[in-house]
């Protein structure tokens, strides 16, 4: 049985993020668990405002039994949910419970409680999509889930052989029944030797699955890609994070076009 893992922190982009996540389960006739991870301050005695670690973990788990019944109903019962309310550090916590359950794949929400969080792929959520091992997908507070039929992949043509995950990428492919665009940029549309070899590369690797190839022409890579994804309306966005470095220039750029394209496309981070 394939199983999906969600992480909430109950903030409102969660809680869509959650919905994304149910309705991703119930497509994929999945399971979905969901965590939630207690950071309690290593310092409590410090604070002036009086911390009790038992009642943050009760009020988390009052929180996470609504949300399970919130999602139950959502599914109309068709999702088996689980979930899971430790007092550990997120990052830790998804990758044990990685390790244990060995997820289908990982959603996530692209948005925190706190101003800085607020950044589309803001530190936790950059940070997720970059380190963890599994697929994961980034869902932007405004995204719906609808029936995933068009999948981009953001591609540099750099080893393509050793970067390039195709056997999730042909399983995502199968079990949604969706098409595959593939896309480079570059400054010039006088194509390098090593980008035709790297391509003609790619063309075996994906032989049967005839994905259509876009090569653009743009001075900005990010916002090259994100603004094809927003014209193409893909309805998710395959990223690479060991073969370029996308997640990282959009993690750590502000205030730009950017994020406002890339609102309404969720992400998925796939590692080699």
């Amino acid at each position: 049985m394939k199983k999906i893992l969600f992480a909430t922190d109950f903030s409102d982009a969660a809680n869509n993020a959650a919905e994304y996540a149910v309705d991703m389960a119930e497509t994929l006739h999945a399971d979905l668990f969901i965590l939630h991870a207690v950071a309690i301050p290593a310092n409590a005695s410090e604070i002036t405002v009086v911390i009790d670690p038992e009642e943050i973990i009760r009020s988390a788990e009052k929180n996470m039994l609504a949300l399970k019944n919130e999602l139950t109903n959502r599914s109309n019962n068709r999702v088996n949910i689980e979930y899971a309310v430790e007092e550990k550090l997120l990052f830790p916590f998804l990758k044990d419970s990685c390790a244990e359950i060995k997820p289908y794949m990982v959603i996530i929400g692209t948005q925190g409680k706190t101003k800085a969080e607020r950044l589309l792929l803001g530190s936790h959520a950059a940070y997720i999509l970059q380190h963890l091992p599994w697929p994961v997908i980034g869902v932007p507070p405004l995204a719906k889930f609808s029936p995933i039929k068009k999948i981009g992949l953001a591609c540099d043509f750099e080893n393509v052989v050793d970067l390039v995950p195709i056997n999730e990428i042909r399983r995502l492919l199968d079990d949604l029944n969706a098409e595959l665009h593939i896309i480079n940029i570059d400054k010039s549309d006088k194509h390098s030797p090593e980008l035709v070899f790297e391509s003609g590369m790619m063309q075996e690797m994906f032989a049967g699955t005839k994905p259509d190839y876009h090569f653009i022409v743009g001075e900005d890579t990010d916002q090259g890609i994100l603004e094809f994804a927003e014209i193409q309306h893909f309805d998710l966005l395959v990223v690479l994070p060991r073969q370029h470095n996308l997640l990282y220039r959009i993690s750590h750029k502000s205030h730009t076009k950017q994020f406002a394209l890339h609102s309404h496309v969720p992400v998925l981070a796939l590692h080699a």
